[in-house]
């Protein structure tokens, strides 16, 4: 190893408000929420996106706000706990609720918004579907600042390497490593961000089911792909094959996308799916 980058040291408490420590960890939700609210808004104001298509009113963006995030960050946990280090937490069943700790798994936060979506959609009497497009359009940007504040903290680092580009991460040993994070960043945020933006401007909202299923697609490619490049949990390791958990987690997410993407494109008439929900 003739050269690595330096890594850019970054102190994970933002600021400090008296005895309250503000986290670049915990800044990343709040502005990933915050933004993709706002686009959210912009998005199911403008008709021409859906074609006449039902999806959730303006005014009520901020219940549906309430049921992803709590959704998310619900799932998110749980799912770490028992995927990622359930012998631990059932040792230590009071850190459970302590996420401030770190512990989220992308996968559950996946699935719980998905579930607080549903809940939204019943209620409001709107397509899930729709109400999917829509998240799905704006969760890259939630992905590109999560894998960021993983970067500051620093975790979830790479694999040793001699590429150029390495770097040596504080709590990870003397070897250089991928930026896996960065990684990340780059598929799951930039790239996904911008196959959304294109679906969305090329009439993926009126045929419902067809947004989410490219996210669902996309994101598991970025991340099976990255996988081979990040370090797995120390307390998982490689499952079998060189396989990690963030693999298998991934995968049905392909299946998923893809039976969401063919019933999309070979579904005629999207009204009676609307009446069901009306």
């Amino acid at each position: 190893m003739l050269y690595v980058l330096p890594y850019p040291v970054i102190d994970p408490v933002m600021v400090q408000l008296g005895p309250l420590p503000i986290r670049w960890y915990a800044l990343s939700y709040i502005v990933s929420l915050v933004i993709g609210w706002l686009i959210a808004r912009k998005l199911v104001q403008r008709d021409a996106l859906w074609g006449g298509v039902a999806r959730p009113r303006a005014e009520n963006l901020d219940d549906l706000l309430v049921y992803v995030a709590l959704g998310a960050v619900l799932g998110g946990r749980l799912f770490y706990v028992l995927f990622y280090n359930f012998s631990y937490f059932l040792a230590n069943p009071l850190d459970i609720p302590a996420v401030w700790q770190g512990g989220m798994s992308f996968h559950g936060g996946m699935t719980g918004a998905a579930l607080g979506a549903f809940v939204f959609a019943r209620r409001e009497k709107v397509l899930f579907l729709s109400v999917g497009d829509l998240v799905c359009s704006v969760a890259p940007i939630g992905l590109f600042l999560g894998r960021i504040a993983n970067f500051i903290k620093p975790e979830l680092w790479g694999r040793p390497t001699d590429a150029p580009w390495a770097m040596v991460f504080p709590g990870a040993g003397p070897d250089p490593r991928h930026p896996s994070q960065l990684y990340e960043a780059g598929l799951e945020g930039i790239a996904l961000g911008l196959l959304m933006l294109v679906a969305a401007r090329s009439g993926a909202f009126r045929r419902p089911g067809l947004a989410s299923g490219l996210f669902l697609i996309g994101y598991a490619a970025a991340r099976i792909f990255c996988e081979f490049f990040r370090e797995p949990d120390p307390q998982l390791g490689f499952l079998f094959g060189g396989a990690t958990m963030g693999m298998l987690l991934s995968a049905p997410l392909a299946l998923v996308g893809g039976a969401l993407v063919i019933f999309a494109l070979r579904k005629k008439d999207f009204s009676r799916l609307e009446a069901n929900h009306g």
